[in-house]
């Protein structure tokens, strides 16, 4: 199989880096275009239309700008950025799906218990969901370990 795209899911949280260096490898090992995404989820509206008191609505001009610094630590992968509106899980499977892409890799931040029952979890979601193969990189894990033998991809 010959990888052409990678995907890679970007949520702004630390835990996310150890995946994107993961993703870089890969893209390079395989030279493969990485497109980096973020999924900014609409506002939450709540009972009688009123919006989640508390929170500002995210200015898509500042997410913009925080996703176009997030590039992959080997300057040699070629990569772009997409930002996507609308639930995560759903917005990256079909952005997946529409740009044909061939492997996604994404962090994964090891919730359990109550904590993934309440808040869910899009790592899961985008693995049952997605049509190409999903590589969940588990937090603490570096780029560095070997591939798995025969990973050609």
């Amino acid at each position: 199989m010959k990888t052409q795209k990678i995907l890679f899911p970007c949520d702004f949280s630390s835990k996310g880096q150890e995946a994107l260096d993961y993703a870089t490898r890969l893209a390079r090992e395989t030279g493969a275009k990485l497109l980096i995404v973020h999924a900014q989820e609409p506002a939450q509206v709540y009972g009688e239309g009123a919006f989640y008191y508390g929170i500002p609505e995210p200015d898509s001009a500042a997410v913009s700008e925080m996703l176009h610094q997030i590039k992959p630590s080997d300057s040699t992968v070629p990569y772009e950025h997409h930002l996507v509106y609308g639930a995560p899980a759903d917005a990256i499977v079909a952005l997946a799906k529409k740009e044909n892409a061939d492997l996604i890799v994404m962090c994964s931040h090891g919730r359990t218990g109550l904590g993934r029952l309440l808040l869910g979890s899009v790592a899961e979601l985008v693995m049952r969901r997605a049509e190409c193969p999903v590589l969940i990189v588990k937090p603490h894990v570096k780029a560095e370990r070997p591939l798995p033998v025969g990973s050609a991809l």
